[in-house]
């Protein structure tokens, strides 16, 4: 792990104390309105809006400490480049005197798919002088401004090796991924440094109030209040990948690509068991409002949306934040996009025009909000929903959910990296791992909805 990936997740932890911090004094705030209020109770918020404050503190000054050790390092760095003796050191490609403009021997607006590099390499090994000249001035090239990165690239025999023109390793295609859209929605926490369990205290009996019949000195209403236990599971999210050391030292920039992807399949495994894993995920925990239709059409769908926002409002009560999303599948955002109509709502909201049925911020997938509601709910795209659900197997749901009762533990350090090589010395194979523990529930109250049936199925875009 380099200092570049600590540093994020310092960056990561401090983001969370600050969040963490602040609902403790949100709460503070809260109660010290509250008329009934006592001493200790005051006392005991404080006392916890303290600790916050303290890790507050002390992610900060991890942090700090991380970002002077990076700094340290490039000064230590730029010191050795200075120290380098002269006659070890190549003048920088911009230094050296020329006659004219020079151009790179490869350019990428030239032969963006590498195929005069690749040309010139062929007819090298056949002894065209000349595209060994093209590659020998390449590779000049290369060394007066990526030196200290082909160390590696010495000595081929027919010529003094060749590296591959760096717009073409820069231009590689990762495979895409869903990454976690609806995981960065949901209310974060810092997961705790032991056990296997997160334990959640519920109330499920309350206590009564009511009026007191009979007269004056009658016994009052009382319940006895109770709770019940929900147990949330830490679960192990990993992958992993051996690849051999020729990949890893001889190849451009192996290594790095292979733990960008086991990165991104580590994101979008954690966001789709949130959503899709069997009991607890958000599909099986939240409760259904129907949309059947054999014609469906936006006008029809977004009243289902206002049913969904009214189960979830009359679950939580005074329990609500009013931070209500909406969870939708890429092809159900634009074919709301789609439509086309003569009519708005009666009701005007905050910041939509009346004549409008909502709005799109033109973000990027997987940025945060994509866009409103005509009632200003705010929209999350994630493809990590499914689309093959219903007897038709082609049907997609839309959750509507109060996001700080959607609630994920994380290591604040995850994911993790292991770089192991003695497990596959033998073979010269480097083992990597990524992996992290996490734990989530959306069920602390039955507020979550889902909108399903025959109107969410393979959207067809008409404008209606």
């Amino acid at each position: 792990m380099t200092l570049d990936d600590l540093i994020a997740q310092a960056r990561t932890a401090l983001d969370t104390a600050i969040a963490t911090r602040t609902q403790e004094q949100d709460a503070l705030m809260a109660l010290r309105s509250d008329p009934n209020l006592t001493e200790d109770a005051v006392t005991a918020r404080i006392a916890t809006r303290d600790a916050a404050d303290a890790e507050v503190t002390r992610r900060q000054q991890a942090l700090a400490e991380l970002e002077a050790e990076q700094a340290r390092e490039a000064e230590i760095a730029a010191l050795s480049a200075r120290s380098t003796p002269a006659a070890n050191r190549a003048p920088a490609y911009d230094r050296v005197a020329r006659v004219g403009a020079e151009e790179r021997t490869y350019r990428p607006d030239q032969d963006r798919r590498g195929q005069h590099f690749e040309r010139d390499v062929a007819a090298a090994f056949l002894g065209d002088y000349e595209a060994r000249d093209r590659l020998a001035r390449h590779m000049t090239e290369e060394r007066a401004e990526r030196g200290d990165q082909l160390v590696r690239a010495a000595g081929t025999g027919a010529f003094t090796g060749l590296v591959v023109p760096q717009y073409l390793t820069d231009l590689y295609a990762p495979a895409a991924a869903a990454r976690r859209p609806f995981a960065d929605a949901c209310r974060p926490h810092d997961l705790p440094p032991q056990g296997m369990t997160v334990n959640i205290s519920r109330i499920t009996t309350a206590t009564s109030v009511a009026l007191q019949s009979g007269g004056e000195n009658t016994n009052v209403s009382e319940t006895d209040i109770d709770d019940t236990l929900l147990p949330v599971s830490v679960q192990t999210n990993a992958g992993q990948q051996t690849l051999s050391r020729q990949a890893i030292e001889r190849g451009a920039g192996v290594e790095p690509v292979v733990l960008d992807d086991l990165f991104r399949r580590y994101a979008s495994t954690l966001d789709a068991t949130l959503l899709n894993q069997a009991t607890t995920g958000l599909t099986n925990v939240a409760t259904a409002v129907a949309y059947t239709d054999g014609t469906p059409t936006v006008a029809e769908f977004y009243p289902k949306t206002l049913e969904a926002l009214s189960g979830v409002e009359a679950a939580l009560l005074d329990m609500a934040s009013g931070e209500n999303i909406a969870v939708m599948h890429s092809r159900r955002w634009n074919w709301m996009q789609n439509a086309l109509s003569s009519t708005w709502p009666l009701i005007s909201q905050p910041g939509i025009a009346a004549q409008m049925l909502g709005a799109n911020y033109a973000a990027t997938y997987g940025s945060g909000v994509r866009g409103v509601l005509p009632n200003s709910t705010p929209v999350i795209v994630d493809n990590n929903i499914a689309t093959n659900l219903g007897a038709g197997t082609n049907e997609d749901e839309v959750y509507v959910v109060d996001r700080n009762e959607c609630h994920l533990w994380e290591d604040p350090n995850a994911p993790m990296y292991i770089r192991a090589e003695q497990a596959k010395v033998a073979s010269l194979g480097v083992l990597m791992v990524v992996y992290g523990y996490f734990a989530y529930t959306h069920a602390r109250y039955a507020q979550a909805r889902k909108i399903a049936g025959t109107g969410l199925v393979t959207p067809t875009f008409i404008g209606q």
